[in-house]
């Protein structure tokens, strides 16, 4: 497997610890402590789950670090104590501890960071623009990119958009059936999540949708947008000339996220 892709496009997973990949993705008889270094030469980044769940420590950080290869990326998931609650303008002191508890041990391997709202998390402008202004853009010295991942329709709208483009953070574009369909680019960077992955497909997805996500994912490197993108708003006046690209398989049928992922990069190599 070719790890090089089209310029700036990173394919990946949610996590690297699941049972069901041992055997299938994961040479049968590897070890667990060796399953990171295996995904991580045969994807370009991987999403990491356990940020969202709890607190890591600066040491898993660092050897998260020292197990990949040099062109890896992770992107880690914001913690939930931050994102779910009632006001999310109160989210300072959770946002202060994540960012404070070693994240930047990751070093040039730190990617995007995802702040995921519940499915039950309406659109306040006031108190989203509030949350927004509490995300740095940079943490002792480290450049830091933001990306959103919102589940109800009620941020179907312009004002959102807008939100994120004053801010420049990205929506999280999904394709999971009952979620907004949010292709407007409001970032530096795109970030895609992909959810519906069947279990009766070989390869999760048809061939000809791993196709059309490969089109998608050269579209939006080169600054430019993809066909028939769902846009709120209009597009950006300005739009630079590449953008980095981050693309995970996520869920929908989680077995085959792995050969989902290797079969988005073969397209995009």
């Amino acid at each position: 497997m070719t790890r090089s892709t089209t310029s700036r496009v990173r394919v990946g997973i949610g996590g690297w610890v699941f049972e069901p990949w041992r055997g299938s993705f994961y040479p049968p008889g590897l070890a667990q402590s060796r399953e990171l270094q295996y995904a991580s030469r045969r994807l370009t980044s991987i999403e990491i789950n356990g940020t969202y769940y709890g607190t890591q420590k600066p040491a898993s950080f660092a050897r998260w670090r020292d197990e990949t290869p040099e062109d890896f990326v992770f992107a880690l998931k914001g913690p939930r104590f931050a994102t779910n609650r009632r006001v999310l303008a109160e989210a300072g002191p959770s946002i202060e501890k994540f960012l404070a508890s070693g994240i930047v041990e990751l070093k040039g391997k730190l990617g995007p960071i995802n702040w995921q709202l519940p499915p039950t998390k309406t659109f306040d402008p006031d108190d989203f623009d509030a949350f927004l202004a509490l995300l740095p853009s940079e943490y002792e010295g480290h450049a830091l990119r933001h990306a959103v991942e919102v589940r109800h329709e009620s941020f179907a709208t312009p004002e959102f958009i807008d939100l994120l483009r004053r801010y420049g953070v990205a929506a999280v574009i999904a394709d999971k059936a009952g979620t907004p369909q949010l292709h407007d680019v409001t970032a530096p960077f795109v970030y895609v999540r992909l959810q519906s992955a069947q279990e009766s497909l070989e390869l999760g997805y048809a061939p000809a949708e791993l196709d059309a996500w490969a089109a998608r994912a050269r579209a939006w490197a080169a600054g430019k947008e993809p066909d028939g993108a769902r846009r709120l708003a209009a597009p950006l006046p300005r739009p630079p000339k590449q953008r980095d690209v981050f693309i995970y398989m996520i869920n929908g049928f989680k077995p085959k996220a792995p050969a989902a992922a290797m079969a988005l990069m073969e397209r995009l190599s």
